[in-house]
């Protein structure tokens, strides 16, 4: 049956068929379609290790129709993400294949593939026998996609080689801000770091005793570093690493990075949160709701729940806007929950029929729209009409994604040291924040540490 042709809102990349934004096939129990046989595994069980979110809660939702269609059985695990990650890696060494498939961040693939623990996807994303034609790779927002993709050798970026994990959502690090009183007092969202720092230092108090300019986080932890640091970091024109000769080696003591640490270390210290040093995006978060903080540089999403009507005092008075990283194209950091499969497993088909059923364009639509499941990653969701009325309450949030998405990326080089030398990273922060260390010195020191740490591997090497 011929079907009428849903366009884009303004400036969306492309226009996509009703068929593929409402077609419920993958999901209504057909045994087969377009060249798969979604039976092939019948009586199969495989094991799935979830870490607890939204994503997790929408995909368990399913369970019951995936096993109906396939003949699969599905034993799942669901972890508080401050226990996940341990239990995910203890699964893959074992290498007993007691985990099938697993939820995972795109930085702890780096760890698990460059072990051994992954099993590439490319044979199954390719084999029409295994994937229908309407899950269609080219529907995923090309810098989410290929976040999943690394040939595993040292100084090689993200998008090339094989792909290791597939994109459940997103988030993408971006400016959210208290409206109301922005518009109170005809103030604009801040467009570049020094403008950005100058209203955070300026609206310290703006609405009372304890209220602040601007929340990002500040714990000891990669995830400091991760969302709005790095993206304006790296859209300043600053590299974590460079390549020289055959070392990767470390870009944070050069002139021009030391000078954008020390502005980021200010601004915090005259603008940003009291206790700063236990700050994690939950915080930041909720000070932007209970009207503590103006502003706030994290993930686009992390405000979302505090603008819905009831969740928080200043619920309808926050809006969005594009990253405060100057001119050009819009850039952010971004971080991705998605799924990947253990290569010991023992059920690799009925794995994969597992991953392309909670990652085709039907699932995730009506994940989004039943779910709320924030940000999709795939273009046809946001192409829906329905899905972008939902977010209408919401100032900005998407006119600045559509803006900001195609330069959305992962901004760190992958490397199987990501976690130790970002963690020294937010600690060399933190001592110039806290202590007032000198950000020369201190910057040299941090990169010099991490030079040791990455000191015997070479360019093009294979894991640690």
């Amino acid at each position: 049956m011929f079907e009428p042709r849903m366009c884009r809102p303004p400036r969306f990349p492309r226009c996509f068929s009703a068929v593929t934004l409402t077609s419920l096939a993958l999901l209504s129990g057909a045994a087969s379609a377009q060249g798969v046989n979604w039976k092939q595994a019948t009586g199969q069980s495989i094991s799935v290790m979830l870490n607890q979110h939204p994503y997790q809660a929408a995909m368990v939702k399913k369970i019951k129709a995936f096993t109906a269609l396939t003949g699969i059985t599905v034993d799942y695990t669901v972890t508080p993400e401050e226990n996940y990650f341990g239990k995910v890696s203890a699964a893959l060494k074992a290498k007993d294949g007691s985990a099938d498939v697993f939820m995972t961040g795109i930085y702890q693939s780096w760890d698990y593939a460059t072990a051994g623990q992954m099993e590439p996807l490319d044979k199954y994303m390719n084999n029409p026998k295994l994937t229908q034609a309407s899950w269609d790779a080219k529907d995923f927002f090309p810098g989410v996609l290929s976040a999943g993709k690394w040939n595993l050798k040292l100084g090689s970026p993200t998008g090339s080689g094989s792909q290791w994990v597939l994109p459940l959502g997103f988030e993408s690090n971006t400016l959210s801000y208290n409206k109301k009183y922005f518009d109170s007092k005809g103030l604009k969202p801040p467009k570049t770091l020094d403008e950005l720092s100058a209203l955070a230092i300026k609206l310290k108090g703006w609405n009372g005793p304890g209220s602040y300019g601007l929340a990002v986080r500040g714990t000891l932890s990669w995830a400091t570093i991760h969302p709005g640091y790095m993206t304006a970091f790296n859209a300043a024109g600053n590299r974590d690493f460079v390549v020289q000769g055959n070392k990767l080696v470390s870009g944070l003591d050069t002139p021009a990075a030391i000078a954008f640490t020390k502005t980021w270390a200010d601004m915090i210290r005259d603008g940003g949160p009291p206790n700063w040093q236990n700050y994690t995006w939950y915080q930041a978060s909720t000070d932007l709701g209970a009207g503590k903080a103006a502003m706030m540089f994290d993930a686009d999403n992390a405000a979302f729940t505090q603008n819905v009507p009831g969740n928080s005092k200043e619920a309808g008075n926050i809006a969005w806007a594009l990253p405060p990283v100057g001119t050009g194209r819009p850039t952010a950091n971004e971080w991705i929950w998605g799924i990947g499969m253990n290569a010991a497993s023992q059920h690799k088909t009925a794995a994969w029929l597992f991953m392309q059923y909670f990652t085709s364009p039907s699932y995730q639509l009506q994940a989004a729209l039943n779910d709320a499941t924030m940000n999709p990653p795939r273009r046809s969701v946001w192409a829906n009409s329905k899905f972008t009325r939902s977010l209408s309450g919401f100032s900005g949030y998407t006119d600045s994604f559509y803006e900001y998405v195609r330069g959305t990326s992962i901004k760190f080089t992958p490397q199987p040291y990501f976690f130790e030398t970002t963690t020294d990273w937010s600690q060399a922060l933190r001592s110039i924040v806290l202590d007032k260390a000198d950000p020369t010195a201190t910057m040299k020191s941090l990169a010099s540490g991490i030079n040791t740490k990455l000191g015997k591997l070479r360019i093009g090497q294979i894991g640690k």
